[in-house]
C-alpha cells in the first residue's frame, strides 16, 4: 500500500510540476508578446527625421512671419535651432557619422553620397550656429534679420533633399552591408546612446518641444493644412 501511495504521490507531484512549468512558459510568451517590437536602426533614424521635418516647418512658419513683418517671439526660432543642435546634430547625425558612414565606406558602397552627406552635416552645424547667434537680435528689421532669413532658407533648402536621400537610398541599403548580428547590435547601441544622453523618454520630450512651438506659431492643427 505504501508503494502505491508513493507512486500516486510522485505522479501527482510530477503533474503539478508540468502544469506549473506550462503556466510559466505561457506567461513568459504572453509577456514577450506584450513587449513592444524592437526599433530597427533605419526606423529609429527615420523617426528622428520626423522631428527634423517638424522643425523645418517651424522655420518655414517663422520665415513667413518675418517676410510679412509680423510681430512675434523670435525666441521660438532660437528654441527650434537648439532642438536641431541637441537632438539632430549632437545625437542623430553623430550616430550616422559613427555607425553608418564608416560601414558604407568600408563596404565600398554609396561612398560619394556618404561624403556629401557628411559635408552637409558640417555646413548644417555652421548654419545652426549662425541662426542661434542672429535670432535674438532679429526682432526688428535690419542686417541681423536679413542674415537670419538667408540662413534659415539655406538650412531648409539643404536638409529637405538631404534627409530624403538618406530615407530612400542610404537607410534601406544598410541591412545589405552588415550581418544580422551587427544590424541588431546597432539598434541596441542607438537605444543605449539615447538613454545615456537624454534619459528614458528623450525622443518623446523633443517631439513635445516641437509640438509646443507649432502650437505657439499656430501651425499645430493638422486639419487646417487640408486644401478646401
Amino acid at each position: 500500500m505504501k508503494s502505491a501511495f508513493d507512486r500516486r504521490t510522485l505522479v501527482h507531484a510530477a503533474s503539478g510540476l508540468l502544469i506549473a512549468s506550462a503556466a510559466r512558459t505561457h506567461g513568459a510568451h504572453a509577456a514577450e508578446a506584450d513587449k513592444p517590437a524592437d526599433v530597427t536602426p533605419p526606423e529609429d533614424l527615420m523617426r528622428e527625421h520626423g522631428v527634423l521635418n517638424r522643425v523645418l516647418l517651424v522655420y518655414e512658419a517663422g520665415l513667413q512671419k518675418l517676410a510679412r513683418g509680423e510681430d512675434f517671439d523670435v525666441g521660438m526660432l532660437s528654441r527650434a535651432a537648439t532642438i536641431v543642435h541637441e537632438f539632430i546634430e549632437d545625437y542623430h547625425e553623430r550616430n550616422e557619422e559613427r555607425q553608418l558612414f564608416p560601414r558604407f565606406r568600408k563596404a565600398g558602397q554609396m561612398v560619394e553620397l556618404v561624403n556629401v552627406l557628411y559635408q552637409q552635416h558640417q555646413t548644417g552645424r555652421r548654419l545652426t550656429d549662425t541662426i542661434l547667434a542672429l535670432a535674438p537680435g532679429s526682432q526688428a528689421p535690419g542686417e541681423s534679420r536679413g542674415r537670419l532669413i538667408t540662413s534659415l532658407q539655406s538650412f531648409i533648402a539643404m536638409y529637405r533633399p538631404h534627409e530624403a536621400r538618406e530615407d530612400t537610398e542610404l537607410f534601406p541599403r544598410l541591412r545589405s552591408i552588415v550581418s544580422p548580428h551587427e544590424f541588431d547590435a546597432m539598434a541596441e547601441d542607438f537605444e543605449r546612446d539615447e538613454r545615456r544622453k537624454f534619459g528614458e523618454d528623450g525622443f518623446e520630450r523633443y517631439v513635445a518641444q516641437v509640438a509646443a512651438l507649432e502650437q505657439a506659431l499656430g501651425i499645430h492643427d493638422l486639419a487646417r493644412m487640408t486644401p478646401t
